[in-house]
Formats: C-alpha cells, structure tokens, sequence
C-alpha cells in the first residue's frame, strides 16, 4: 500500500509545514507525556513555590523540568523587557553560535522543540542541509517561540534587588512592573553568564574617564567609533566580536592588544564533552573537577574561526602577542596603553574583551550573606602548578545546585537558593549555563529539587496516605464462598 505520506520519502511530516503545525505536534507529544505532571505540592497561602529569576534559556528549561515534574507553583522574573532576555540581542555580538546545530540544547527531550524542528517547519529539509551555524538573532526568535509555544509564564521588567530569609521561606524585593515583596520557599538564579560575578573589570581602567573605554557587554554605541584609533584587550570570542563591529563601523584601526604569547587555538573541553563527562563531573573528586576546569581556563577556549576571520579580513586590523596591559593613561583627547614589556600604544578607545568574573559578592541580592557563601578558595588548595584564582572564586555547590555557607549555621537558608548558571560549572560541570548540556542541567534540578520539596513536606504527605480512601473496589468483583473443611483421609 502506497502512501504520500512525507515520511515515506524520507522527509519530517513538518517540513515546511509552519510553525501552527509545530506547534500541534509538540501539543500531542506532550499530551501522551502527560504534561505538566501531577501537581502534588501542598499550597502554602501567599507563598509561591519556586521563583526564577531569569527567563532566558536557562530560566525557561528549569521551568520547564521543573512542570514536568509536577511543580507548578513558579514565578519566571526578568528584568529585561520581553524578547530582550539574555544576552543575544544586547551585548551579544557574534554573527553565529559557536555550538553544532544539532545539539538539542533546551528542548528538555522535545524533538518538536528542538531548534531543528523550529528551523525546518518554516524553512524545509534542504534549508537545514545548507545551514552551517545558527545566526544569533535566530537563535533569540527561536527562544522566543519555545516561550510562546511551550507557554512559559516570564514576567518581564521585574528585578529582584534583595533576598532575606523569613522562617523557612525566603522574601524577595522586587522592583519595576512590581514593587513589593514575594514570598517564595525555593529561589533559583538562571541568570546566565553573568549570573554569580559580572563583568570582568580591570584595575587599569580605574580613574579613566569613561569615554574611553567600555567593557565587551556594554551597550556600545559603535557609530562613535568611526574614523578612530580602537585597541581591544583580549582575544576571546567577546572580544574578537566587538573588534570586528568596530571595524565593521568604520573604525581606522583595531588593534588586539593579547597578553598570551601566541592564539589559543584548541578548544579542550570541546573535545571531551560527552554524556557521561555530563553525568560524572559533579561527582569527582575535589582535585580533578579543579584540574579539568583549571587546564581549560589555562589553555583558554579560541574564538569560532568564522568570528576571527570576521576581524582579519580586515586590511587594518591587528593581533599584538605578548602585551600585557600595565596601565592607561589620558593625554589630551588620546590615551596611552602601557605594556609589561616596556612598549606602549597610543589610541583613542579601548574595549575590554576581559570576559566575566565569579564573584558573588558581586550579587547585590545576597547584600553582606554574599560573603558568606563557601568558594572553591575556602576547601581546596591546588597544588604547584594549577593555581587559578578566577577559579578559586567560583561557589563551591551542593549537588543540588545549593549555595553552602562558609561557616556552617550561620545563614541555613543558602540551602533554598540554587546557582543554575555559569557559576556552577565549577562544582557541577556545564550544565547550566551552556546549551550542550542545559537540558540534563535542568532535569538534575528539578529532581534534586522535587526531593528537597517531598521530604519538606513529608508529614502532610504521610497524613494525604492516611486520609486517602477512595476504593478501587466496590465489593462487585467477587462472591465470597464458604471453604469446605476435608473430611479426614479423604484425598483432595
């Protein structure tokens, strides 16, 4: 029997078919997955359950796990406005991702919400053949349909400024489209790269007017810098990006000012991700999660190849090895880059390609409790050889994604406050911050915390099983019936 059926010709039923019929599959499948789970978490008055903050990808996928499990009291927070969260419409610069098109990334196990199947709904097989890497504003248009399409509920314009403990729940401050307070018993910060630290600052800048200078996740406004001198500190991915906006707006010159004596040119942790690197990191001994995260940071992850050749195509652009920036002085309306070799350069802009530190005393949030909160610099000692501060600074987690206390009962209530972002690779792997793995990040949170809840919860629990008692049967599914008793040597 023949069909035409699109499969029958090796093809997806929704190829080319548009986002309506997407949608309906991804309605279907999560039908017969029973989703959202069953919501078995008692209801406190005027307390929600889980707070997001974030509704960037990260956000949306913890929610998403943590619905699937069956929680559904859960605020999204954002204090971006909507469509804008994230890091891809606003200082992201690259003109694609870095990561292979067909990793799933926050899909949570969803083929119909894969950015695949997003991509060839719309555009078809042979489209998707042709694609090389995902542009980055279509890699935002995509998160902003698994939003609508999985009906994640985010919030936007709201900041959380403050969080303090209130018994065994945590009250946020919130500011913007609310103001007020929130009542919540678990807090999770998917905030991204940033999301533990901020922006990585050096001290050479300080006291340097700020009109010359800007940080590579600035709001730079790059039309200023056509016809000027540009030196850009770094050669990572952020900062060849920024070197070539620059360039691409008219800058005379831009200049990679790279402390490293040659390119990094390997990126390491590419070539050992897999599934079980995924599942077993976390487990590891204190020293080997240090060494695998210390090599990587000292190798350095390269920038894509297509994001360099986007700067070096250009007749003036430059790439200076071996130029470390000492300081930064003003001379009339240029400045001058001292160098640890004794050299110096004279510009007139300089964009920081420093990247971001962890440093959670950076989170205002936390206000002082930020510098309670356990590092990897309080409980390990690397030896000779592998001394990373950057990484030292990073927040020492539980396995649950928990912040821990540095002295333990000071603040307990770090126990209800999960790290899922950039900050936790330390202790936890890439799983919350990057795509590869962002979809098992977020089905270990939402395990870890539906455990956490149940146990919290246990009496009212036990007392649900005590009180149960609507019968599975009515008495009308057997006959009772007298059992003779055998007469004695009589055989059965």
């Amino acid at each position: 029997m023949q069909t035409n059926d699109a499969s029958t010709y090796g093809a997806s039923p929704i190829d080319g078919q548009g986002l309506d019929v997407l949608e309906a599959r991804l309605r279907e499948d999560l039908e017969f997955l029973c989703y959202p789970g069953k919501d078995w978490v008692p209801a406190r008055e005027g307390v929600t359950d889980v707070v997001i903050i974030g509704g960037g990808m990260c956000g949306m996928v913890a929610w998403m796990g943590l619905t699937s499990g069956g929680v559904r009291n859960i605020r999204v927070l954002d204090r971006s406005p909507e469509g804008f969260e994230g890091p891809w419409l606003n200082y992201a610069r690259m003109e694609t991702l870095r990561s292979p098109k067909v990793l799933t990334g926050p899909a949570f196990g969803h083929g119909a919400l894969t950015f695949q199947a997003w991509f060839r709904a719309q555009f078809g097989t042979e489209a998707w053949e042709t694609l090389d890497k995902i542009p980055r504003p279509q890699w935002m248009e995509y998160l902003r349909w698994y939003r609508k399409a999985a009906g994640v509920p985010v919030e936007n314009g709201v900041s959380v400024d403050k969080v303090e403990p209130e018994g065994d729940l945590l009250r946020l401050t919130v500011s913007g489209a609310e103001e007020g307070t929130i009542l919540c018993r678990k807090l999770v910060f998917a905030t991204g790269r940033d999301g533990t630290g901020g922006p990585n600052i050096p001290g050479f800048v300080q006291g340097l007017d700020r009109r010359f200078w800007a940080h590579s996740a600035d709001d730079i406004d790059f039309d200023t810098l056509r016809g000027k001198r540009v030196a850009v500190i770094g050669v990572g991915a952020s900062a060849v990006d920024n070197a070539a906006e620059a360039l691409e707006h008219g800058a005379a010159e831009v200049r990679h000012l790279i402390r490293r004596k040659e390119m990094p040119t390997v990126n390491k942790m590419m070539g050992i991700g897999s599934y079980g690197f995924t599942a077993g990191f976390a487990g590891l001994p204190d020293e080997w999660r240090w060494r695998f995260m210390q090599y990587s940071f000292s190798t350095q992850t390269p920038s894509p190849h297509g994001s360099t050749l986007r700067v070096s195509r250009h007749p003036n652009a430059y790439f200076h090895f071996g130029k470390a920036t000492k300081t930064i002085e003003q001379h009339g309306d240029e400045i001058e880059i001292r160098f640890a070799d004794g050299t110096s350069h004279r510009c007139d802009f300089v964009i920081l390609g420093t990247g971001f530190i962890i440093d959670p005393m950076a989170r205002t949030e936390f206000g002082e409790v930020a510098g309670r909160i356990q590092l990897w610099q309080d409980v390990y000692t690397p030896p000779e050889g592998e001394e990373q501060a950057d990484l030292g600074r990073f927040p020492y987690l539980n396995e649950d994604f928990t912040f821990r206390e540095k002295v333990a009962g000071e603040v307990p209530w770090l126990k209800n406050v999960y790290c899922f972002n950039y900050g936790a690779s330390a202790s936890l792997g890439k799983v919350s911050g990057d795509i590869p793995g962002v979809s098992e990040g977020a089905a270990w949170l939402a395990r870890a915390m539906a455990a956490t809840l149940y146990a919290e919860d246990l009496e009212t629990h036990w007392q649900a099983m005590l009180d149960y008692d609507t019968p599975e049967l009515d008495g009308t599914e057997w006959t009772e019936t007298e059992l003779a008793s055998a007469k004695e040597g009589q055989v059965a």
